[in-house]
């Protein structure tokens, strides 16, 4: 249940087409929903927290993210799914042929867009920085989070250490975004230097590039906590959906507070 849905609820009180208690056992039976498969959806999440309930693809079944969801966009309201690979893909575009598939980030989307073909503007409030091309699909997978929950969002790809220079065609919009989420692998040093460059919000993401001295982004999570440049902030390793989440709620605070 998202907040126009609890609306319609007491505006129905209101009216008198809905008596108290036929509201309370409506709204008594919306925090959740059981779909079956195992899979139990949280139908609130959006009313308490302003983001809803997004489909964790990995480790589930075709059957069970096809129930997920059925039950998330029963209401008409957008639905994103992560970590799809390509077999579920498929189930998903058979159950839901209007849906959108990006396969470089696993993303799939239900009753909205995602910017598929166009992911390449280079300016925007939130900006999404990677290292190197190898680190795309956690940038694009942080990109394409940030535009399905409706911020201003550009990417600049291959920017990293070993060619520092290639931030210079860029700094005019790192300078005007509000915000940066910064992808890097190997030794993960692009988020400090963006920090000492800048004084933006950072949120870095560690990614799992690199040979076997980086220990599948390890190496790179422990240099970007390690940061000596202030405000940076760190998710987990490929977590470039955690790290729009977080960008939207920053952002959407300071618009709501300002």
């Amino acid at each position: 249940m998202d907040r126009e849905s609890l609306l319609r609820i007491f505006q129905a009180v209101a009216r008198g087409d809905l008596t108290p208690d036929q509201a309370v056992n409506q709204a008594r039976i919306q925090p959740f929903m059981h779909v079956g498969c195992g899979v139990t959806l949280d139908t609130h999440r959006e009313l308490r927290t302003g983001q809803g309930e997004t489909v964790f693809g990995q480790g589930k079944d075709a059957e069970q993210i096809t129930a997920a969801m059925a039950g998330l966009s029963a209401s008409g309201r957008p639905v994103l799914a992560t970590r799809i690979d390509p077999g579920q893909a498929a189930a998903l575009l058979q159950a839901f042929p209007q849906g959108i598939y990006w396969p470089m980030p696993r993303l799939f989307a239900l009753n909205t867009d995602l910017p598929v073909a166009e992911p390449w503007k280079q300016h925007g409030e939130v900006l999404v920085v990677c290292a190197g091309a190898a680190d795309l699909p956690v940038a694009l997978e942080a990109f394409g989070t940030s535009a399905f929950f409706k911020q201003d969002t550009g990417l600049i790809s291959d920017v990293g250490v070993a060619g520092l220079h290639r931030l210079q065609p860029h700094m005019d919009a790192l300078f005007r975004a509000r915000l940066l989420i910064v992808a890097a692998g190997m030794e993960g040093a692009l988020p400090s230097v963006l920090a000492g460059l800048t004084g933006k919000p950072i949120i870095a993401v560690p990614t799992s590039v690199g040979y076997g001295a980086s220990f599948e982004g390890l190496a790179a999570l422990l240099a970007m906590l390690n940061c000596c440049a202030p405000g940076v902030a760190v998710v987990n390793i490929d977590n470039g959906y955690g790290a729009a989440c977080l960008a939207a709620k920053i952002l959407g605070e300071t618009a709501r507070r300002g």
